[in-house]
């Protein structure tokens, strides 16, 4: 039997083959059952997700002769169906639009459509990469796919959609193609290698889903190659070797000896890397890919293929020395070295300076650390258990303060109080205080003041409290200070509360 490349083997024969597209199928079955047809389709989508596949099949539903009419499950056998499958089908004719990109290039289709099929029910025109044509072809398609004789329907696939101009969107009804998730590809590789009996590591199949990034026909070009270079089966150890990428456990390493500082040994490995044939610009792509992963860890996303690894095979030493703020900054100059790589010279270098950045990371402040520090400083000034036990271990058997002497030796006659001092300011400014919020101290009277507009209200009206304290102990020359504790300043800013 002749050979055939995996993406030939594995093309999808109906939509219901289809991979990762059940939208795409369920919509075109619909229109398929209801004989509600278009004049024009458009689909758009990454590379290697199925267009040019439905395509086909949409062609072959619709010239299917096993069939009265049009139907969402052609034979695949009779003379239509294996003609358009091979590509051979005198009314299914498929365009290149990357060199049919002239005005000229679409009168000969126009002069065609005249002539209707030859042993078919349409004759369609699928028309490939089709954002390619000049704006000249695509008015000169105007009026064709608008009102196209009834026997003729038009395909355009497309990757770039937004080069497609609105007037031939509005004329087309369009399907947008996604990309396949690791997991479904991850299947259908294993399906793959089952049919032709080659045994493999998961490992291995699950890197293999991961670097084809949402595209199936990249999952089975990179498949085909990893048969070629595999002596009977797929490892990843042989794959890393031949290759030339890091896994998982190399990065695991060479981070680990970056963040513990040995420098010299974080260079020599990754000298070692790019020995083995491994280029710049992948291991940058590899740790992009690593810290990524790790970033996702941190926002306790656990999914395999969402990381792109296990989330066993993660070194622990590595989550526990990397903050979400570290990461991130990390991730940043992965993005920015990468853009500089083509224009660098010597990228080599320039990864060093990025291991040395990660192991000075430690040593960076970060705007969250900063906040979270002052919260820590916040609850231990708000907390005066902590500061009191504090000052009497250190200072034992302090002496009394002359406050005390004088409320102790003659309390008669001091009538100044601090209950009598809260209630007058309860009642004159409705500004309610504690007792330790008040020092009465010789002949000084200090109020401790927590909120902005209390202590504005008081200094405004100074000399009226200052006349008061006088009136109610006239043996002494009392003196008002008032402070305004700060604590409440660094919540206003810091957490939004309101003074």
């Amino acid at each position: 039997m002749k050979y055939q490349v995996t993406a030939s083997r594995k093309r999808p024969k109906n939509f219901q083959s289809m991979v990762g597209q059940e939208f795409v199928a369920t919509a075109i079955s619909h229109s398929l059952d209801h004989q509600s047809l278009a004049n024009a389709y458009l689909f758009t989508g990454p590379r290697g997700v199925g267009k040019t596949s439905s395509a086909r099949i949409l062609a072959t539903c619709l010239n299917c002769l096993a069939n009265e009419k049009p139907t969402i499950t052609p034979c695949g056998t009779c003379a239509n169906c294996i003609e358009i499958a091979a590509g051979s089908s005198v009314d299914v004719i498929e365009i290149d639009g990357a060199s049919n990109t002239g005005v000229g290039d679409v009168r000969a289709i126009k002069d065609e459509i005249l002539f209707p099929p030859t042993a078919s029910r349409f004759k369609i025109y699928i028309i490939d990469e089709v954002h390619m044509l000049s704006s000249g072809a695509f008015n000169a398609l105007l009026k064709t796919i608008e009102e196209p004789p009834v026997y003729v329907k038009f395909i355009f696939a497309t990757t770039e959609s937004h080069k497609i101009p609105a007037t031939i969107k509005s004329r087309t009804q369009q399907f947008n193609f996604k990309l396949i998730s690791i997991d479904l590809i991850k299947d259908r590789l294993q399906e793959a290698l089952n049919e032709v009996n080659i045994s493999y590591e998961e490992e291995a199949l699950f890197w293999l889903a991961k670097e084809a990034r949402g595209s199936m026909r990249d999952a089975y070009t990179l498949l085909d190659q990893a048969i070629a270079i595999s002596q009977g089966k797929i490892t990843l150890a042989e794959l890393k070797e031949k290759m030339g990428f890091a896994g998982i456990d190399d990065l695991n390493q060479l981070v680990a000896l970056a963040l513990d500082q040995t420098m010299q040994d974080a260079i020599l490995l990754l000298r070692d890397f790019i020995a083995k044939g491994i280029s710049g610009e992948q291991i940058i792509q590899d740790l992009s890919a690593y810290f990524h992963a790790i970033m996702l860890i941190k926002h306790d996303i656990t999914k395999e293929s969402l990381l792109g690894f296990p989330l066993a095979s993660f070194s622990q030493e590595v989550l526990a020395k990397l903050s979400l703020d570290q990461t991130k900054d990390l991730l940043t100059s992965l993005f920015a070295l990468y853009k500089s790589a083509k224009f660098s010279i010597n990228i080599q270098l320039e990864l060093e300076l990025f291991l040395s950045q990660i192991a000075a990371i430690q040593t960076k402040l970060y705007p969250s650390d900063l906040l979270a520090k002052l919260s820590a400083l916040r609850i231990n000034l708000t907390n005066p258990a902590t500061s009191t036990t504090t000052l009497e271990t250190s200072k034992p058997n302090p002496p009394p303060s002359k406050t005390e002497e004088i409320s102790i030796s003659a309390p008669e006659t001091k009538t100044l109080s601090k209950a009598s001092i809260l209630a007058y300011l309860a009642e004159q400014f409705d500004i309610s205080l504690t007792p330790k919020d008040l020092l009465i101290d010789e002949d000084i009277v200090q109020i401790t003041l927590h909120q902005a507009v209390h202590y504005q209200t008081l200094s405004a009206r100074q000399v009226e409290i200052q006349t008061y304290l006088a009136n109610l102990d006239s043996t002494q020359a009392w003196q008002l200070s008032l402070i305004y504790d700060k604590i409440n300043l660094i919540q206003s800013i810091f957490y939004g509360e309101q003074s």
